[in-house]
């Protein structure tokens, strides 16, 4: 059988077009060196808002990566999302006179849909540095945390956030404080999830899957495909950080045979 023509892995767009999102250094390396290339990052963040591009409602800058809370505003996110890491990268090359890629090739997002879940998005990324060990939350300069508690105008939409807590601004930051510090239980992106299977290359290991066993995709959702179905949804969800409705879009098939194949143990005979 001929190689199978795979579509690029299509992201899933949120309904409320928020997002948390991830850009780390090409090869996992240190793309925020010192103090003036943090500045540069947060600066370039406050250029790319002023134009109308997007709302941010958290950041963290780390080394190697950094985490945003972001949600779209005059433009889609990722042109927003392109813009920053093309104006960041030209200033980095250039200062440490360099050439090729500063960021890989392609973000990491995940889609924020309700109050609950955008909360404990930012508590997530305000913590990065104590779970780094690098610093405590309140000292580390280069996340937005400090705009939330210091009543200290920015450029991250506080207000709307600190509202959820109580309409009284004292009481609110107060508030926002104490579950910052909360334990998170929730599972986020995260620098150091790395799986066999991510973006870059679940095509290429589902072509060779499907090529192995002879199948090609468009039959995948026959009945008679069944067992092969349900063991190559069974690897992506062992093997990769693909959400089921990510593998459902992927494969070109309908929710519930991803969700009846991840609930079984075994793949149906």
């Amino acid at each position: 059988m001929g190689g199978v023509k795979m579509p690029r892995y299509a992201r899933m767009w949120s309904d409320s077009r928020i997002y948390h999102v991830m850009l780390r250094g090409n090869n996992r390396e240190n793309i925020f060196i010192d103090d003036a290339d943090k500045n540069r990052i947060i600066d370039t963040l406050r250029d790319k808002k002023a134009e109308g591009e997007y709302y941010l409602f958290a950041y963290c800058v780390m080394d190697n990566h950094i985490h945003l809370v972001i949600k779209e505003g005059t433009d889609s996110l990722p042109r927003s999302i392109k813009r920053i890491a093309a104006s960041y990268a030209y200033y980095f090359n250039k200062k440490y006179r360099r050439i090729g890629h500063v960021f890989q090739d392609r973000y990491r997002s995940e889609n924020i849909e309700d109050d609950r879940y955008l909360l404990a998005v930012i508590r997530y990324v305000h913590q990065n540095p104590l779970k780094a060990g690098i610093g405590s939350i309140e000292k580390y300069k280069w996340s937005s945390y400090k705009e939330y508690v210091n009543r200290k105008s920015g450029m991250v939409e506080t207000d709307g956030i600190l509202e959820m807590f109580s309409e009284d601004k004292e009481k609110a930051i107060k508030e926002f404080a104490r579950f910052s510090h909360d334990t998170a239980v929730e599972v986020f992106i995260d620098i150091g999830e790395e799986k066999e299977i991510d973006e870059t290359n679940v095509n290429e290991y589902i072509n060779k899957f499907l090529k192995e066993k002879g199948v090609e995709l468009k039959g995948l959702s026959q009945v008679t495909n069944r067992k092969i179905r349900e063991e190559l949804i069974q690897l992506l969800l062992a093997k990769s950080n693909l959400s089921r409705r990510g593998i459902a879009a992927i494969l070109e098939l309908n929710r519930e045979m991803v969700r009846r194949a991840s609930v079984s143990r075994e793949p149906s005979p």
